[in-house]
């Protein structure tokens, strides 16, 4: 068998441009390549986690910042919290204001900040929610994560009866 050295040459160029390109292509800020960055929408679509931090009086973030499980309903953003947590205690306080950044890069945490590159929104929240809407939610929880919700239902509802946890609703502001 022949092999023909300039095609072999060719074939290791290509290869060596690819691979050059594939490590530039890496090196380049998150967004730099448009298809890279998803918006906040396809994230709300796709995401099992939402980061999640009050904003003080005084417009700052919180220090008091989670990532939680939660349930879109229209343009409404649903989670269920302990009562003891600063988000639950911040909306009582009325400190409604906060800022929702929506992806899954597990524990806010172990990501370096990085969460604050995701998809993001600053929402109004509510504790305020109807029975009929709290059952269509915890519904809706039931059918976002099938596998964990054997487990966690009963917490969640029987939280929910004795105050241990409150539900709270985070409804996206203009601009």
């Amino acid at each position: 068998m022949m092999i023909n050295r300039r095609n072999l040459m060719i074939n290791r160029r290509n290869l060596m441009v690819a691979g050059c390109s594939a490590l530039v292509a890496g090196l380049l800020p998150r967004g730099s390549i448009a298809a890279a960055q998803p918006t906040l929408q396809q994230s709300i679509d796709e995401s099992d986690l939402i980061y999640i931090t009050p904003i003080r009086s005084d417009g700052q973030e919180s220090s008091c910042q989670a990532e939680l499980w939660f349930v879109p309903d229209g343009k409404d953003l649903y989670v269920v919290t302990e009562a003891s947590t600063w988000r639950a205690k911040a909306v009582t306080k009325g400190l409604s204001r906060a800022r929702i950044w929506v992806g899954d890069l597990g524990n806010w945490r172990n990501s370096n900040g990085k969460y604050k590159t995701l998809p993001q929104m600053e929402a109004s929240a509510s504790g305020t929610i109807s029975p009929d809407t709290k059952e269509k939610i915890l519904k809706g929880y039931g059918k976002k994560y099938p596998v964990s919700w054997l487990v966690y239902e009963s917490r969640f509802r029987n939280g929910l009866a004795d105050g241990s946890r409150v539900m709270l609703r985070y409804r996206p502001m203009p601009g």
